[in-house]
């Protein structure tokens, strides 16, 4: 019997917050052979960090069975935690880490598949991190217009 190979799912998240703390939000887009699902959602008092780590969260968490799964983002922070820190953070049990309960929040979400990080530079015309940025903003400023 053959083995089944694995969605190839391309996740694109972008976070944002109005104030570092302050209101955030995070956008992402879900793409599976062209097919497209967008979310989004947000937070009242984060930062732009904790935003765009939820952005990623919150996009595996919606992946129904174990996908190869390419995270593309505009933070350098995720991405590299995601390709290179966290091993070492999972060794150290995550001393003098910021985000803890993000980060094994992530790990839960990233455990049935295989994950890896591109950066892409933002608010440089990539399409889908366009719109990823205008989606978490969007949030954000709905939590600024509550407070």
């Amino acid at each position: 019997m053959q083995k089944q190979a694995r969605k190839q799912i391309t996740l694109y998240s972008d976070g944002s917050s109005l104030g570092n703390p302050g209101p955030g939000g995070y956008g992402g887009i879900l793409e599976f052979k062209g097919t497209r699902k967008e979310y989004a959602g947000g937070d009242a008092h984060t930062t732009n960090n904790r935003m765009e780590l939820l952005g990623v969260i919150e996009g595996l968490k919606m992946l129904k069975e174990p996908c190869d799964v390419e995270v593309i983002s505009d933070s350098s922070y995720v991405v590299k935690a995601i390709n290179e820190w966290l091993e070492g953070w999972i060794k150290k049990d995550f001393k003098k880490v910021k985000n803890i309960d993000l980060w094994k929040a992530y790990l839960e979400a990233a455990a049935p598949h295989r994950v890896h990080g591109t950066w892409v530079r933002g608010h440089n015309g990539h399409p889908e991190n366009e719109r990823c940025d205008e989606l978490a903003r969007n949030e954000a400023e709905k939590f600024k217009a509550m407070a």
